[in-house]
């Protein structure tokens, strides 16, 4: 049994227009629109290495405190001091770097 087209689900819906995307019409486009900036400024791959790194450092230093003695606890104690604010530190430098300065953010 094959459906026709007139079915409710199938049809496409009806706008009372045609639908103008402005992917690169720059005519359709309202005042505050630019498409080629990210929308909330920030590099999204910097987002992306952030959350990798971040949990990394984390599965190590919980593996470390976990399964070390005390010398290896107060060692992740140390790392996590000093990477936390490295990591910090290189993702911000990586983060301007990358930023649209052309285009920037709200």
């Amino acid at each position: 049994m094959a459906i026709t087209s007139t079915h409710p689900i199938l049809r496409p819906p009806d706008v009372g227009h045609e639908p103008h995307n402005p992917v690169r019409d720059d005519s359709k486009l309202a005042p505050t629109e630019d498409l080629d900036r990210e929308p909330d400024g920030v590099p999204h791959p910097v987002v992306g290495l952030t959350a990798l790194f971040s949990v990394m450092l984390a599965m190590l230093l919980a593996f470390m405190f976990l399964a070390g003695g005390t010398a290896t606890r107060v060692g992740a104690v140390l790392l996590a001091l000093i990477a936390v604010p490295v990591l910090v530190g290189m993702l911000r430098t990586k983060s301007e770097r990358d930023r649209d300065h052309v285009h920037p953010s709200r």
